[in-house]
């Protein structure tokens, strides 16, 4: 299929802005370009939205609460941010998680974990997985049920709510319901056919993947560690129910869909779904892209439906 003509026009109006030179680039500069390329999405209303202090692997971490509603006792959907482990932050992702929020009527928390390359690969996923304790062992403060906790993310932020599922399976819990994914790093290697066929022009390109991952490893040898490459792990038959979207011209489509094959072959319900037309993070132009809307709201129905089942 082509490019979707909504996603056309987005293209286009990054098509005449000068690369970086990912050979020289600073993380810290980057941010100050990338944070702040979109403008500020406008977003569903919600009853409550506050800052919060969530515990991670080695101190306090910012965090961003969402409810949807006054009621208490809301189910628990934890979100990790995408950005290349680099990148991102809780503003950047604030419509996404306001719509989650919306649309499945849980009580968001988005977890601004500690960023490479500053703090490496294993920081973020530890940071996740504690906030994510922290979280649940304070629900009756936060007037959440833990009970029915899931997890969701976002490119890197997805590869992050992996790590936390599988952190929490080897681990002895907390018991995850449900985690949704929007087309997943999951391989370091970036070597997949799709990684060749989209490998610049489609907004994310295998250059910018690449530098990501120098960034966030702190030696290439750790690609294959399955905490931050899933797609390699041995053991995926403890993960919960997924699902999965990709992008049909994404670098990343192929890994997401390889991940989606492994958890079916590993016994683990699986909704998996490739976008036809759709870029890389095309979720987060839900306001102005039909598919991205209707994609999300798809995403989001599964995961109100698996909460509404834990009640």
């Amino acid at each position: 299929m082509p490019l979707d003509k909504q996603i056309a026009a987005v293209l286009s109006q990054f098509s005449g802005q000068p690369q970086p030179d990912f050979s020289r680039l600073d993380a810290a500069s980057y941010r100050q370009v990338v944070d702040h390329m979109m403008p500020p999405l406008p977003g569903a209303e919600m009853a409550e939205v506050r800052a919060l202090r969530v515990a991670g692997a080695a101190g306090p971490l910012e965090a961003r609460l969402y409810r949807p509603s006054a009621e208490s006792n809301l189910p628990l959907l934890v979100f990790f941010h995408g950005g290349g482990f680099a990148f991102g932050t809780l503003d950047t992702h604030d419509n996404l998680c306001r719509s989650l929020a919306a649309l499945t009527d849980a009580a968001v928390v988005s977890v601004a974990y500690r960023l490479a390359p500053e703090c490496k690969f294993p920081v973020a996923p530890l940071d996740c997985y504690q906030a994510t304790r922290d979280l649940c062992e304070r629900a009756a403060e936060l007037g959440v049920d833990a009970s029915r906790l899931a997890l969701a993310g976002d490119s890197a932020g997805a590869n992050l709510a992996l790590a936390v599922s599988r952190l929490a399976a080897e681990q002895g819990g907390p018991r995850i319901a449900y985690q949704c994914l929007f087309y997943p790093v999951t391989d370091g290697r970036c070597a997949s056919a799709s990684y060749a066929a989209f490998a610049e022009g489609y907004f994310l390109t295998r250059e910018q993947m690449h530098w990501c991952w120098r960034q966030y490893l702190p030696t290439p040898e750790q690609a294959v560690d399955p905490l931050a490459s899933p797609l390699l792990a041995e053991d995926l038959e403890r993960l919960p129910p997924t699902t999965l979207l990709t992008a049909e011209f994404d670098p990343l489509r192929d890994e997401g869909e390889a991940f989606a094959e492994r958890l079916r072959q590993a016994g683990v319900s699986v909704r998996a779904k490739r976008c036809a037309g759709m870029i890389h993070g095309f979720v987060s132009l839900a306001p102005f892209v039909e598919q991205g809307a209707e994609a999300l709201a798809t995403a989001a129905a599964d995961l109100r439906a698996a909460l509404n089942r834990e009640s």
